[in-house]
């Protein structure tokens, strides 16, 4: 009997450091996700990967940081296109003074987009204030495609209703001269879209065309139209 209870006493160490080990690797914690940002970045010198530049054709870039923590796959479908070349020359084609600038329309009428699939909605929490980036679509929640616009003021009633995917960094006063009008008589034209990762130097707008002189004829050079030009 004696030997039995000091085997027991024995073992006893052992099976409570089996059981506790056991305890452990089952109540291990799982990896804890990041947490998702609450601001945009302001400097543009951070993750270059997540800002999109606007070269416009009123001779300014536009720096808009993109939050994939918000939205991923807007902001994915946003750099495919842009690196596709999707968005140059494409105009802005509805733009509402005191509430936003939109475009992403290739036909410029508001009815077009890409051959790409419409996404399924990413509402989130994040407010359309001023400067907000947010995908445009029809009255069907999953009908965005490639069109977006640009908060001039903020917009609350747009809350959840539209997907928020970024916000301007830099440049917002070139977003507040982009012409006006549903569409615009001259309007404003993305020259080059381009994500700050790849480099792309600033398209600026050709320059306008100076004037041609009338042109100069014979008799121009001539002795009758030289005393012509001076009233003789």
């Amino acid at each position: 009997m004696i030997n039995r209870l000091l085997a027991l006493a024995l073992a006893l160490p052992v099976a409570l450091a089996s059981f506790g080990a056991m305890a452990q690797d089952t109540s291990a914690p799982a990896t804890a996700a990041a947490p998702v940002r609450l601001a945009a970045d302001p400097d543009v010198t951070k993750d270059l990967e997540n800002i999109l530049l606007l070269d416009l054709s009123n001779g300014r870039r536009v720096a808009i940081r993109l939050m994939p923590d918000w939205a991923p796959a807007h902001v994915e479908r946003i750099k495919t296109l842009t690196r596709q070349g999707f968005y140059d020359g494409v105009i802005f084609h509805r733009v509402i003074d005191g509430f936003m600038a939109q475009t992403g329309d290739p036909t410029g009428t508001g009815r077009g987009g890409s051959e790409l699939p419409n996404l399924a909605p990413e509402f989130n929490q994040f407010p359309h204030v001023r400067g907000t980036v947010s995908m445009a679509r029809s009255q069907a929640e999953d009908s965005a495609n490639s069109q977006f616009f640009i908060v001039f003021y903020p917009r609350f009633s747009l809350d959840r209703t539209y997907t928020n995917f970024g916000r301007v960094i830099a440049g917002m006063d070139a977003v507040d001269a982009i012409a006006r009008g549903e569409p615009p008589e001259n309007p404003t034209t993305i020259l080059q879209a381009s994500i700050a990762a790849d480099g792309k130097p600033q398209k600026m707008p050709l320059a306008s065309p100076a004037p041609i002189a009338s042109s100069i004829t014979a008799d121009d050079l001539s002795g009758a139209g030289l005393a012509a030009a001076a009233g003789q």
